[in-house]
């Protein structure tokens, strides 16, 4: 969440950046209420100061015990029940401009390029190159036709489409990816978690999904639960130290969590999109650090470090991608989508995104870290998938297929696979 003070002092500044990620952005209605909650305090202020001031002289007289204070306290109670009023509008203004505030994305660092159209995308690497095939190649679907990794059709009888069921060598595969990614991250310096994947609405709100994304997400709402699952373990890994003072020492921390991830806009891109390209559920090894400012710049670094080598220890071809201010998350200042090209849809694809998000998510989490005895500040968090499995498995079996049909794999996941070195058509 921004700081209401920034936009204070900064507004028109601040307006034109939120412009470039959201060209709707109007701060006219926040800075409205911002100076009608300051009228308000100042009104308190004065009602408070003149009730001190009468309470001070019932006291001086009723000690003299030679005049009557009945119509001072009569006052008293009257300046009583204008502040109680008052505080009670305070307390509902104060929470509508929170939920304003909290609707303002993240504003993006000075370095990135403002556009709202995906294609001004700014490739800043590039790791190998294409696959040209000397066959008529065929997309993970086909594949599936006779490897029987995944049965789209059974999934959907037990949850609805865009909830695949992996098989025996398709959910085997699924691991051996899952635990050369979290061993990579392991020896990059990454401490594994755990999280739970149902939180509470204040963890989804600090980590920037609530109140903006409501709609997108899957929740559990019943007489005893108030829960959403959770779209990624960066909303669990953000939630640990909610509310919560770090000490300066302790940073940075750097997590990773394996976690399934629940989403409700999966198929909403076309049907091109088939099979495991887009899904309600999926796996994903989340990075997820908490660092000073000063040491935020150099951590992102790290995490784009961990990310590629997943990539490269799988032979992988990708491109790293800086994004323009319109195609950037919400709640980022600077992100990198890390993109493979998948022949079966002729275009590359996201299989990590690394943010940088500030000291957003904080404010909005209450997380902050203190340098000796002065006064807490806030952190700064930094969230990367390391890396998400599904079109990272799509890449991968349409880009090491052979001929008649089967698939060669990496030599990195021989050992997660007892030596399993491809996959044949049945």
């Amino acid at each position: 969440m921004l700081d209401i003070k920034l936009i204070r002092a900064n507004r028109e500044l601040v307006e034109k950046k939120l412009k470039t990620k959201d060209p709707e952005a109007d701060l006219s209605p926040i800075a409205a209420l911002d100076e009608r909650i300051r009228v308000i305090k100042m009104n308190v202020e004065e009602l408070k100061a003149s009730r001190n001031s009468l309470s001070k002289e019932i006291g001086e007289k009723k000690r003299m015990k030679h005049e009557d204070t009945s119509s001072l306290m009569r006052e008293v109670g009257g300046l009583g029940d204008k502040i109680a009023i008052l505080d009670q509008e305070l307390a509902a203004l104060e929470h509508e401009l929170t939920q304003k505030l909290a609707m303002l994305p993240n504003l993006p660092r000075d370095e990135i390029k403002v556009s709202s159209d995906p294609k001004d995308n700014v490739c800043i690497k590039t790791v190998g190159e294409k696959r040209h095939f000397a066959f008529a190649f065929k997309n993970h679907v086909e594949l599936n036709e006779r490897l029987h990794l995944f049965d789209f059709k059974r999934g959907a009888k037990i949850a609805g489409s865009g909830w695949p069921v992996y098989c025996d060598m398709g959910a085997r595969l699924e691991w051996a990816l899952l635990n050369y990614m979290i061993d990579i991250n392991l020896e990059n310096g990454f401490q594994m978690m755990m999280p739970p994947h149902c939180v509470r609405p204040d963890i989804m709100f600090g980590s920037g999904q609530l109140p903006k994304f409501e709609k997108q997400l899957f929740k559990i709402s019943d007489e005893d639960y108030q829960l959403y699952l959770i779209p990624t373990s960066e909303v669990a890994l953000n939630g640990l130290y909610y509310d919560e003072i770090l000490r300066e020492e302790e940073l940075p921390k750097k997590f990773i969590a394996y976690t399934p991830c629940f989403r409700r806009e999966a198929g909403a891109a076309g049907s091109q999109e088939r099979g495991l390209i887009r899904m309600h559920q999926f796996n994903k090894v989340e990075m997820f650090c908490f660092t000073t400012p000063e040491q935020s710049d150099a951590v992102f670094d790290q995490m784009m470090a961990s990310a590629e080598m997943v990539l490269q220890g799988l032979g992988m071809h990708y491109r790293n991608m800086l994004l323009v201010t319109g195609d950037m998350s919400f709640a980022s200042a600077k992100t990198v989508d890390i993109e493979v090209h998948l022949p079966g849809q002729n275009r590359y694809y996201e299989v990590s995104s690394v943010s940088h998000c500030t000291d957003y998510q904080a404010r909005r989490s209450h997380i902050r870290y203190r340098h000796k005895e002065e006064k807490p500040e806030l952190v700064h968090t930094l969230n990367g998938s390391g890396l998400a499995t599904s079109r990272l498995m799509v890449a991968l079996l349409e880009n090491n297929q052979n001929e008649d049909g089967s698939v060669t794999l990496p030599v990195v996941l021989h050992k997660y696979l007892n030596g399993i070195k491809e996959l044949r058509p049945a």
